[in-house]
C-alpha cells in the first residue's frame, strides 16, 4: 500500500511527516538538521528507493546540501562539499534555494539552484555538482539584481523529453532557458513587466523579478509564472509571455503550481503587497483557475478567513501527483494546509511547525 510523503523545509530545521493512502492522518518525524534554514527541498523518486534532498544554512557551519535514502530518518552530507563554486570564480555559496531532479530519461540528474545567482548540475544522483558554466558566465550576469531575499536561482524546470533543453527563473534576472544543454542561455522575458522601472523601460530584455515558474510535464511549452506583480502564461516555451490576471485580488504572490493531472488547472496564493506581503482582506485562500489564468476563483473552505496575516513562499506549493492528487501549502506562521479534492475543500494537516520555507510531496511504495 502506497504511503503519501511531506518533506517540509522550515527555518529551524526540516520535517518529515507520513500518511497513509487515504492521507487522513500524519505522523509527523521529530524535527532534523535542527537550526538550519531549509529553502529548498526535494524528492528523487525516479530511482529504486526514493531520495529526499535538504538545502541546508546552518549560521555556524554555513550551507550545505544533504539527502537521505530512508524518507528522513537520517541524512548525510558527503566529506566534500556537493555544491561548490570553483575557486577560479572567487564567489562562495550562500544558500541552496532549489532542489530539482531531472526527468525519467536522465536518471542521475539532479538541479540545484543557489546564491549567489547560479546553477549546479548533478550526474550522479545529486552527490556531486559541478558548476553550469554557459549560465555563470553569461553577459548578462553583472547586471543581475539581487531580490528582496537574495540573489537567488530559485527556479529550475527540466523538459520532459528533451535532455538539452532546461529553463531557470531567478531574482531579479527573469527567465533564462537553454536548448543546448547549458553551453549558452537566452532570456526569455518578453511581455514580462518590471513595475518599478520607468514607464518607457517596463518590459526589459532581463531583469524581471520573477518569483515562480511551473508547467505540466504534458504541455512543456505552456508555461506559467507569478512575478514581482504580475501573473503571466506562455504557449511558446517562453517566446512571449501574457498577462492572466482576470478575477484576482492581488497580481503578487510567490507561488503558482499547475495541476499533476489537469494542465488547464493552476494555483496561486496572491499577497498584498509591496508594504504588507499579507494575504488580501486577511483571507487566507488559494485561488485556482480552471481555463489557463483567464479566470480565478478563490478557495476558501477549511482554510481561516479573518485575521489571516501569514504568507506562503515561492516553494511552500506543491502536489504529490496522487490520485486523486494531494495539493500542500505551508505557511510562515507554520501552518501546512492539504487539499485532496482539487481545491474545493482544505485540511490542516499539521501545525505549530517552525516558519515553514518549501514543502514537497510525494506517494511512495
Amino acid at each position: 500500500m502506497s504511503d503519501a510523503v511531506l518533506l517540509i523545509g522550515t527555518r529551524k530545521g526540516v520535517v518529515v511527516a507520513r500518511s497513509g493512502g487515504a492521507r487522513s492522518s500524519w505522523q509527523m518525524n521529530p524535527l532534523q538538521l535542527v537550526m538550519s534554514s531549509v529553502y529548498g527541498v526535494g524528492i528523487d523518486q525516479r530511482g529504486a528507493t526514493p531520495r529526499l534532498f535538504a538545502g541546508a544554512t546552518s549560521e555556524h557551519w554555513g550551507p550545505s546540501l544533504f539527502h537521505s535514502d530512508d524518507l528522513g530518518a537520517s541524512w548525510q552530507e558527503p566529506d566534500q562539499a556537493p555544491v561548490a563554486f570553483p575557486e577560479a570564480t572567487g564567489a562562495s555559496l550562500a544558500r541552496v534555494w532549489q532542489i530539482q531532479p531531472g526527468p525519467p530519461n536522465q536518471p542521475g540528474v539532479v538541479y540545484a539552484g543557489v546564491e549567489p545567482h547560479a546553477l549546479f548540475r548533478s550526474e550522479d544522483g545529486g552527490v556531486t555538482f559541478d558548476l553550469v558554466e554557459g549560465l555563470y558566465n553569461h553577459p548578462h550576469r553583472p547586471e543581475w539584481q539581487p531580490g528582496n531575499g537574495g540573489a537567488c536561482l530559485h527556479t529550475v524546470v527540466p523538459h520532459p523529453t528533451d535532455p538539452k533543453r532546461l529553463l531557470v527563473a531567478l531574482s531579479a534576472g527573469g527567465v533564462y532557458r537553454t536548448t543546448d544543454g547549458g553551453a549558452n542561455w537566452e532570456a526569455a522575458n518578453s511581455g514580462i513587466q518590471s513595475y518599478w522601472m520607468p514607464e518607457d523601460q517596463r518590459f526589459p530584455v532581463f531583469g524581471q523579478c520573477v518569483h515562480k515558474v511551473s508547467c505540466h510535464p504534458s504541455r512543456p511549452e505552456r508555461l506559467f509564472a507569478q512575478n514581482h506583480f504580475g501573473v503571466y502564461r506562455s504557449e511558446n516555451y517562453g517566446d512571449s509571455w501574457t498577462a492572466v490576471e482576470s478575477g484576482l485580488p492581488s497580481t503578487f504572490g510567490f507561488p503558482v503550481l499547475v495541476h499533476p493531472h489537469l494542465p488547464d488547472t493552476v494555483y496561486l496564493f496572491p499577497l498584498q503587497a509591496d508594504s504588507e506581503r499579507m494575504p488580501p482582506g486577511k483571507h487566507c485562500r488559494i485561488y485556482r483557475s480552471r481555463d489557463l489564468g483567464e479566470s480565478w476563483e478563490p478557495l476558501a473552505n477549511g482554510l481561516p478567513q479573518t485575521n489571516y496575516h501569514s504568507a506562503v513562499l515561492r516553494d511552500g506549493l506543491c502536489t504529490d501527483g496522487g490520485e486523486p492528487a494531494g495539493i500542500y501549502f505551508g505557511t510562515r506562521n507554520g501552518e501546512v494546509y492539504g487539499s485532496f479534492d482539487e481545491g474545493d475543500s482544505w485540511q490542516l494537516l499539521l501545525d505549530h511547525l517552525p516558519d515553514v520555507l518549501s514543502v514537497r510531496a510525494a506517494v511512495v511504495a
